[in-house]
């Protein structure tokens, strides 16, 4: 089952990644105030912290479609593949938004809602046996 659990891990942490890309190697870190602080960033450091929040920001869709798939005892390696299919369209959409491919970054998005959305229907797709 670890190839169910570890999307799950993965989509959990991944915006860590993101905050230490727009992080690293600056010396003049706020604790205090690291918004404020992180709100100044620009070039890749400011879009590494966009795909942050975005990251952040899909995750409640994901797993509420992936749990709700698991409810309706969607075929495990239907789900599984989905569920690795859209932690790739994440990490190519964190990739495009760093290094600043708008439209590929935004198609990428795209793909990304309908895998959710697929995840959401699955039991239509990947009945259980």
């Amino acid at each position: 089952m670890w190839y169910l659990s570890v999307p799950f891990l993965l989509a959990g942490i991944m915006h860590i990644f993101c905050a230490g890309i727009a992080k690293y190697g600056r010396k003049d870190f706020d604790n205090h105030h690291p918004r404020q602080w992180m709100s100044k960033f620009d070039g890749y450091r400011a879009r590494a912290n966009a795909a942050q929040a975005n990251t952040l920001e899909s995750l409640p869709f994901f797993y509420a479609s992936a749990l709700f798939a698991l409810y309706m005892q969607v075929d495990y390696q239907g789900l599984a593949c989905l569920l690795w299919i859209w932690i790739i369209c994440r990490v190519v959409y964190i990739y495009a938004y760093i290094k600043d491919m708008a439209t590929f970054r935004s198609i990428v998005w795209f793909v990304a809602l309908c895998v959710n959305i697929t995840l959401l229907f699955s039991a239509s797709f990947f009945p259980a046996l």
